[in-house]
């Protein structure tokens, strides 16, 4: 270890550790900040899911055999842990500044930017996790990265019934015959028939709350409701976009959950673009970027940006295309591009009993997986220094994935 690096009691491991440790979850994330941790054993998660609830024991006569009983409806799983990690540097300067004789200030100033470096650490990770529970519950699958470079798959097995999208003339956007009443009615109804609950949460993005609230039947309802003097649209804590989310569940009797936190991913060029001519992108890395998707374009040294639309991904070919060429020039291995998304798609109308539970059973749970040696849960950080120029790297890494016992407690609509 250089000397250096070596002598710097906020970069020790221990000190970085219970730094780490203190800080709370990401703000604003639905479901990593719901839902409790439990350990696995190994890397290869096992669960059971439950298909059927409200189980009733027989009767038996006096002196008979008591009739034998099974769980109904279960289904083993099992899938390999993902995988996620992510590493910093810290560059000389930096260095000098966390452990320079004098001032104060200029010590605080270090810590203060460590500190905030390793809470964003932390907030990426959760953001990770939260990806995950988004995939799982809107889409009840999602890929990620395996041993070897390898793509893996689960998928939760939702039931058909319980993924539903709308025809064209139904569609809440601008259909012709659309009843978004209705939609909600229904799917309120199958969830009703195969869970314990009788209120129920609609998670939608602010696209979707917007249909809502301008759709006519909606608006006809809230007008003949006890809130028809205007407080739909006034001020409160579940204010979005100007609307009262929390009457206007009132109103459809349904728990109103808006999805508005977003997440980035970022990728450097690894082949020039020239203006006006490249569509095809070639970067470090296409995963997690997708097609529709705002395709950002960074000149690093000369701090501008421009936007493109994603066209296609071509992920073997490490290659994203845009719809329209960039109007500026970007450098390979300097320039970087990024797409920042909602984590639930704009189309999509997500239900759930709103107690997270079916018969006073959690519907989901997060698995920590170990990793590392020795085998270590949650997040876990390490440190290496290297010798010219001095620089300190802090990586941090954790393993797990979101488990769902009970698929039928989850109801996907497509709106749009």
């Amino acid at each position: 270890m250089p000397l250096g690096a070596s002598d710097i009691p906020d970069l020790r491991l221990s000190k970085l550790t219970k730094l780490i440790d203190k800080f709370s979850s990401a703000p604003n994330l639905k479901f990593v900040n719901r839902y409790s941790k439990q350990r696995a054993d190994s890397d290869q998660i096992e669960w059971e899911s439950q298909i059927g609830s409200r189980g009733m024991v027989p009767f038996k006569a006096p002196g008979a055999k008591t009739p034998q009983g099974a769980p109904r409806g279960l289904a083993a799983h099992a899938a390999k842990a993902a995988f996620m990690g992510e590493k910093m540097l810290f560059d000389e300067q930096f260095l000098n500044n966390l452990r320079e004789p004098g001032t104060t200030n200029t010590k605080m100033n270090a810590k203060r930017k460590l500190a905030k470096e390793l809470l964003q650490l932390r907030y990426r990770t959760d953001r990770r996790k939260e990806w995950m529970f988004v995939k799982m519950f809107s889409e009840g699958t999602f890929s990620y990265l395996e041993k070897g470079g390898l793509k893996s798959t689960v998928t939760y097995n939702i039931p058909s019934a319980n993924k539903v999208t709308l025809t064209t003339n139904y569609k809440w956007a601008a259909g012709s015959t659309k009843d978004i009443l209705s939609d909600i009615r229904d799917a309120k109804s199958v969830l009703e028939e195969v869970t314990d609950a009788s209120e129920f949460t609609m998670m939608v993005t602010q696209t979707v709350l917007r249909y809502m609230v301008e759709d006519s039947g909606v608006r006809d309802l809230y007008k003949s409701s006890a809130f028809g003097r205007g407080d739909l649209f006034g001020k409160g804590n579940d204010n979005v976009l100007g609307v009262r989310t929390d009457i206007l569940g009132t109103i459809l009797d349904v728990n109103i959950e808006v999805i508005r936190e977003r997440y980035t991913v970022e990728a450097r060029l690894t082949a020039a673009v020239t203006a006006d001519s490249t569509t095809v992108i070639s970067v470090t890395d296409t995963e997690d970027f997708e097609v529709g998707g705002t395709l950002r374009f960074y000149d690093v040294s000369a701090g501008t940006y421009e936007d493109e639309t994603i066209a296609s991904i071509q992920t073997e070919a490490g290659t994203i295309t845009v719809s329209t060429a960039p109007s500026s020039s970007y450098k390979a291995g300097e320039d970087v591009v990024s797409m920042t998304k909602i984590f639930m798609d704009d189309d999509l109308a997500v239900f759930m009993p709103t107690s997270g539970k079916v018969e006073n059973q959690d519907i989901a749970d997060w698995f920590d997986a170990p990793f590392g040696i020795p085998g270590t849960y949650g997040i876990k950080l390490d440190n290496n220094p290297e010798w010219d120029p001095e620089a300190y790297w802090i990586r941090a890494q954790a393993k797990g994935l979101p488990v769902l016992y009970f698929p039928e407690a989850v109801y996907i609509l497509n709106v749009q």
